[in-house]
């Protein structure tokens, strides 16, 4: 019997998981669609004196390309003055260099791939600004599906604007396939990311609404150990499709065969706590029938609790009550969510932002793409495992402090002292300072999924998701070869890193507590002591062998007394 009840709560969490790996492979194309090969002007004989004209292989190249450092000049052709009558080859002279006119030779593969965009529009030299446009245009496209996926969630449920994310993300994707142009590229890729992003935000807080404390971290640190192996599966993905078209095609294609899964209901059910908190008390009712149906039939106290709170809920849906959403402006006039959310979403930012200050000092140990890719995934996974190990046990505020504090004091020491440390402790800087900063964006996410209402946790969390892109999209503008906005953009987030550590003393712990309900929980929300460790007071749909937990039974006696009263005004 036991089995067979563990084999519902197995599909939700299935549901809960796997289509993390397959949004991941179409948030680390961008990796493999810039990745810029070696490459170097391809000669041009027009250029060449007469006699020159007639040189083939290595000898063309150095009468036709300039020599940089150990290899050729990518981007510049020798210029070369008339040559009189009866002049030699010896006699001929560079007087000057120009840019390339016959395009460029590439050394390929890129990434695995044999074209990318790079190769196939010729993104180098006086048009490299368009690969920077590229990925910030996507991370764009990610700001824009997460505020707006979070505004879905509150108002259609976290099922629909999940699979209407997942399925307009298929014709996105062929869109970005099929594109003849570099314009429609950019159009496509963003509207491409907007779906994915709708797509990750609403199966986040879907999944994290299912949870108890004892659970909620760890069920949300497996889903993104699944993101993590997607990023893994990208390279070898690459090597498989070559063609850049071919392997957005192979992905699309993953995300359709998701979406046709995604249609049956068991795999993700809506969420009971946003069904209980809007006041859709039918809705609720069916939707824990279902969770109910994996429970162990040989538990009697179970059964009745069971019974109970459904016709508790029968009860309560016979006054038809009409359902009551909340608009994101709401939080607007609060002080306590107001507060949070800002907190949280600048931590975010600041995470996200600050890791290209890392990432740049790593460049040059990792001069190969896999060997820099595989890298910072490896952080991602020990970013994760960290988070998951600590923040259970020492709490949601504190770690993120800790987390924060290693990431200011990394990025402060490299701006400082760069010059004057060894490379093996610029290194390890750099490490440690890519590892923290990613706990702390993956963090501040999380933290603000559990202090955000219920009724309201879809756009709030939408907004501090969108914060931690548009820290993302700051990089690509930094990456620009010869760019001078580096070491203000190293300034910049080293204040700010700073400034987070002061303002992650002012939140909440959320570790051991029932997510907020109303906006009026969310407000009685306080600042505990730093190490303080709260009771741990509710249960987990998925993993308990008991059927529907106590949890909802209260949500049902808060549903009855705001339906005996209006709720106050804040």
């Amino acid at each position: 019997m036991a089995a067979g009840g563990s084999r519902p709560r197995g599909r939700r969490a299935a549901g809960g998981w796997a289509p993390c790996a397959a949004l991941a492979l179409g948030w680390a194309l961008g990796w493999a669609l810039a990745a810029a090969p070696p490459h170097r002007c391809r000669p041009d004989a027009a250029l060449l004196p007469p006699p020159l004209r007639r040189l083939g292989g290595v000898a063309l190249l150095r009468a036709a390309v300039p020599r940089l450092g150990g290899g050729w000049s990518p981007c510049q052709l020798y210029r070369y003055r008339p040559a009189g009558p009866g002049t030699g080859p010896g006699a001929a002279r560079p007087n000057g260099t120009g840019p390339c006119t016959r395009g460029w030779h590439y050394a390929l593969p890129a990434a695995g791939l044999r074209s990318n965009l790079v190769t196939q529009w010729d993104l180098v030299c006086a048009k490299r600004w368009k690969v920077p446009l590229d990925q910030t245009t996507h991370l764009l496209g990610w700001t824009l599906g997460s505020v707006a996926a979070g505004l879905a969630c509150d108002r259609f449920g976290r099922r629909p604007a999940f699979v209407a994310s997942l399925v307009l993300a298929v014709p996105l994707g062929l869109g970005v396939a099929l594109a003849v142009t570099f314009a429609t590229v950019l159009v496509a890729r963003l509207l491409f990311g907007a779906a994915l992003a709708g797509a990750f935000l609403s199966l986040y807080v879907a999944r994290l609404e299912l949870c108890d404390p004892p659970h909620r971290l760890g069920v949300t640190m497996v889903g993104g150990f699944f993101w993590i192996a997607g990023e893994l599966l990208l390279p070898g993905l690459a090597v498989l499709c070559r063609d850049w078209r071919v392997l957005q095609g192979a992905v699309t294609m993953i995300l359709a065969l998701l979406a046709a899964c995604w249609w049956c209901p068991a795999l993700l059910v809506e969420s009971p706590r946003w069904l209980l908190a809007t006041r859709q008390l039918e809705r609720a009712k069916k939707t824990l029938q279902a969770l109910a149906e994996g429970r162990d039939p040989g538990a009697d106290d179970s059964s009745c609790h069971q019974e109970s709170l459904l016709e508790e809920l029968e009860s309560l849906s016979e006054g038809c009550p009409q359902p009551q959403y909340h608009a994101v402006c709401e939080i607007f006039g609060t002080r306590v969510i107001w507060k949070n959310g800002v907190i949280l979403g600048f931590a975010a930012f600041i995470g996200s932002g600050i890791r290209h200050c890392f990432t740049r000092n790593l460049a040059p140990h990792l001069p190969r793409f896999f060997a820099s890719y595989f890298t910072l995934v490896g952080t991602e996974a020990a970013a994760c495992l960290f988070v998951c190990l600590t923040a259970e046990r020492f709490g949601r505020r504190a770690v993120l402090l800790l987390c924060t504090v290693l990431t200011g004091i990394s990025s402060l020491l490299l701006l400082a002292l760069t010059q004057y440390l060894l490379d093996l402790i610029v290194l390890t800087l750099s490490v440690v300072g890519v590892t923290a900063s990613h706990a702390v964006t993956i963090l501040s996410i999380f933290f603000a999924s559990e202090v955000l209402p219920t009724v309201v946790r879809g756009a709030g969390l939408g907004l501090v998701v969108g914060a931690s892109f548009v820290g993302k999209a700051a990089a690509p503008i930094t990456a620009i070869p010869n760019s001078r906005g580096f070491f203000l953009h190293h300034v910049v987030f080293a204040s700010f890193a700073i400034l987070a550590v002061l303002s992650i003393m002012l939140l909440p712990e959320s570790q051991g507590r029932a997510l907020p309900q109303s906006l009026q929980d969310g407000e009685r929300q306080r600042r505990p002591p730093l190490f303080h460790r709260p009771p741990r007071d509710d249960h987990l749909p998925l993993l308990t062998p008991h059927g529907v937990p106590h949890d909802y039974s209260h949500l049902a006696a808060s549903t009855k007394n705001m339906l005996g009263s209006p709720p106050p005004p804040l």
